[in-house]
């Protein structure tokens, strides 16, 4: 798979997490996949995706930097958001935020079956 297929698949992801087209999201995601080394299934992944925006009603995925080096991604997603309450065990309550996801995935199939994702709490903690 070429750089550009899988940058083009990635973004395609993107979109159907900020559409919250959760019936597409198994063209992007392998049944079998695993977030920070824990197998979570398609199953689990949707569920916390679900979760997220609930807890983020305003949630956007925004890329700020894109590197496909097949078969893994990495990417820094920006968000500029207002969680409604708890956000990573701080009381956000409404209050924007700004903050970044360092995020490295690899496909299996044109499809993302392991996900790394780190992201800047302290950001988060330094605005409030």
């Amino acid at each position: 798979m070429a750089s550009t297929d899988l940058s083009e698949i990635y973004r395609g992801y993107i979109a159907c997490l900020n559409g919250q087209d959760w019936p597409s999201l198994r063209k992007f995601v392998h049944e079998d996949v695993w977030y920070n080394g824990a197998h979570v299934g398609l199953s689990g992944y949707r569920q916390m995706l679900e979760g997220d925006f609930r807890a983020i009603p305003d949630l956007h995925f925004d890329i700020a930097l894109l590197i496909c080096e097949p078969p893994r991604v990495a990417c820094r997603l920006q968000f500029d958001c207002r969680p409604t309450g708890l956000l990573f065990g701080m009381a956000v309550n409404g209050r924007r935020v700004q903050f970044a996801e360092n995020v490295f995935y690899e496909f299996l199939d044109g499809r993302i079956r392991h996900v790394w994702s780190i992201i800047d709490k302290a950001a988060i903690a330094a605005q409030l």
